[in-house]
């Protein structure tokens, strides 16, 4: 389903704010683990698993275009970068795309 042009519009304004939003709590989750009682050896190789499957996840890196807009919404969903009421100002139509791709596909 490709979104329409303004959803297409909202999408690009809000994706670097939701993105900045997880950075910043993958942030304080790596500062917690670099803050605990472990070897400085044992935090070190968590925090480099940590980062090479978080800089895959949508919340970090996602690639854009307007025909995935729903695909793109359904995976920041079900990676808790997004809440469904962060999806305010999307039609009802792209909102229940987005939840049965979130259901179907992923759980």
């Amino acid at each position: 389903m490709e979104v329409s042009k303004s959803e297409w519009k909202l999408f690009r304004s809000k994706i670097a704010v939701w993105q900045e939003a997880y950075m910043e709590k993958l942030i304080k989750e790596y500062i917690e683990l670099l803050n605990g009682d472990e070897s400085s050896s044992h935090k070190f190789w968590k925090l480099y698993e940590r980062t090479n499957i978080d800089k895959k996840k949508p919340g970090v890196c996602l690639e854009m275009r307007r025909q995935d807009v729903v695909l793109c919404l359904a995976r920041l969903i079900n990676d808790d970068t997004i809440s469904y009421a962060d999806l305010e100002g999307f039609s009802e139509e792209t909102i229940e795309v987005v939840k049965h791709l979130a259901t179907v596909m992923w759980n």
